[in-house]
C-alpha cells in the first residue's frame, strides 16, 4: 500500500474513533475530551485525568495507540486492523 493509500485509510479510521467515542460518551454521561491534531487523536477522561493517545506512524503503515496498560500497534491486513 501506498503511503497516500495509508494515510486515507488511517484518516478515515481516527474519524471513526473519534465520532464512536464522541457518542459513546454521550450515550453513557462518560466526560471526555477529544483533541485532534493533525494524524494525533487525544483522548482525556475528565473524571480521573486519563490519557490515551492514538496517531498513525505512515513509515511503519500502523496506527499506534499509548495508554495506562500500554502501547499498542495495529497493521492493517486488507480487511482488518491486527495488534501487531
Amino acid at each position: 500500500m501506498s503511503e497516500t493509500e495509508f494515510l486515507t485509510l488511517a484518516e478515515a479510521v481516527l474519524g471513526r474513533i473519534e465520532a464512536g467515542l464522541e457518542q459513546a460518551g454521550e450515550d453513557a454521561g462518560v466526560d471526555l475530551e477529544l483533541s485532534r491534531n493533525g494524524n494525533v487523536l487525544e483522548i482525556e477522561f475528565i473524571d480521573n485525568g486519563s490519557k490515551i493517545i492514538v496517531n498513525t506512524q505512515a513509515p511503519m503503515q500502523e496506527i499506534w495507540v499509548a495508554a495506562r496498560a500500554g502501547g499498542f500497534h495495529y497493521r492493517f491486513n486488507g480487511e482488518h486492523w491486527l495488534n501487531t
